[in-house]
């Protein structure tokens, strides 16, 4: 009787939701009101809005109650939508190109064309990468301070975001516990999520991780790895200082982690301090792709690993994709060699800056969290704003934006917006921060 009774409320309370009675943003009564108010125990009525959680109806805050949630934006909203409709303003993802960029790629195609042995790379390529290929990335890598890496180290990947997948399909099992920061890449959560990996989520303290709720969590679980984005984090742009870096280091070192460390956003840090590769090449596996700082349709990406994990990646990138494309990967290897790609960061780093001046501009007053040359800002909502409806209401004006959920690894996320700036032209983003004042 009572499993019939606590099935009725929640589908009184779903069809409630469906059809606008209860509007977005309308909080619930309180898990003891909603046990008196019908009848039931407190562990029943907690059961009810667990439900309608699952559901995607409603969303517990801890600290607030609970809220029915806004059905009009996307499921998945920040995550599974890469591409936004037709004359949408898309301040959801970053797709960062600088002018004359598709000139570069026409010239680059007749060079290639025309010279080297073209036939060879319409054939298998090495699991790994070719030698060339992988030592034009040992070259550039020295550059972004990894003075001591080997070309014999590197393995090529489609993208970061393989080389991540690659990572955890080779050195994790289903079932390992990795630690990441409390707001996180999504992509490495939908990873974890599709390999059956438990997240433990690490507070943000000043700059990078909270270190010492991080050492708590390694004593109390057996954490298999630690996913960070020491330079530049998204969302929270933080560049993590040497002294944290090492600190990082010991942790992992003590409690014999792996390191896995995502430097897609890094060089948009200039002046960060050496990768944990670099100070801790023996645990730490480094990722990198080239999709940020050239172009998001160029997925070439790249590992650098110890030595003694090198056969189980090369083993998943043959499992996951054979090799990387022939054309594409040496097509990139010689923009890293003959120094367009150096070049096209430095352009980058300069343009973010100028669309992070910009936000300065139109939303002063506001509470920004971000990197001052990065594509990204982070802006947490007061307590009386809540982010869905804020979104949505961004969304009825073709503008698309992410709220904190994708990103959140703790059960609540908190209400707040995650800008990208690298997807639109300044003229079209001064608008778009204008409607995002307005609507904050």
């Amino acid at each position: 009787m009572a499993d019939t009774r606590y099935k009725q409320i929640v589908d009184e309370f779903a069809a409630q939701i469906r059809a606008g009675h209860l509007p977005a943003g309308t909080r619930l009564p309180t898990h003891r009101k909603l046990a008196a108010q019908h009848g039931l125990a407190l562990v029943t009525a907690t059961r009810v809005y667990a439900e309608l959680q699952d559901m995607g109806l409603v969303s517990g805050e801890a600290g607030r109650g609970t809220f029915v949630k806004d059905l009009s934006l996307p499921l998945g909203q920040g995550v599974d939508y890469p591409t936004v409709p037709d004359g949408h303003t898309d301040l959801n993802f970053n797709n960062p190109t600088t002018p004359g960029q598709a000139e570069l790629l026409r010239s680059a195609l007749r060079q290639l064309a025309s010279e080297g042995d073209l036939e060879s790379l319409l054939h298998y390529q090495p699991h790994a990468g070719r030698t060339r290929d992988r030592a034009a990335v040992a070259e550039y890598l020295k550059r972004r301070g990894l003075p001591h890496v080997q070309p014999s180290q590197v393995l090529m990947t489609d993208g970061a975001q393989h080389g991540l997948a690659v990572t955890a399909m080779a050195l994790l099992q289903p079932g390992d516990v990795v630690a990441v920061d409390a707001l996180t890449y999504p992509g490495f959560k939908l990873l974890a999520q599709t390999l059956h990996l438990e997240l433990l989520p690490i507070p943000a303290a000043r700059n990078g991780p909270d270190l010492d709720a991080l050492e708590s969590l390694c004593q109390r679980r057996r954490v298999r790895a630690i996913y960070a984005m020491p330079s530049l984090h998204n969302p929270l742009g933080w560049v993590m200082g040497l002294r944290r870096r090492q600190e990082l280091i010991t942790i992992a070192r003590k409690h014999g982690a792996l390191l896995i460390e995502d430097a897609a956003y890094a060089y948009l840090a200039n002046d960060a301090a050496p990768p944990l590769a670099a100070l801790a090449p023996e645990i730490t596996v480094y990722v990198n792709g080239l999709s940020k700082s050239i172009a998001t349709g160029l997925r070439v990406g790249f590992i650098v690993a110890p030595e003694a994990h090198q056969a189980a990646l090369e083993r998943c990138i043959r499992a996951t994709t054979w090799n990387t494309s022939g054309v594409m990967t040496a097509l990139v290897c010689r923009w890293l060699e003959d120094g367009t790609v150096d070049r096209l960061e430095v352009e980058k780093r300069a343009d973010a800056s100028a669309r992070q001046s910009l936000v300065t501009q139109m939303l002063a007053g506001h509470r920004l969290i971000r990197h001052p040359a990065s594509y990204f800002v982070w802006i947490p909502l007061g307590e009386d704003v809540r982010a869905d409806l804020v979104a949505s209401d961004l969304l009825r004006q073709r503008i698309s934006v992410s709220t904190a959920l994708p990103y959140a690894t703790t059960p609540s996320a908190p209400h707040a917006l995650r800008l990208a700036l690298g997807s639109v032209s300044m003229e079209r983003l001064e608008e778009a921060l204008k409607a995002v004042r307005r609507a904050i």
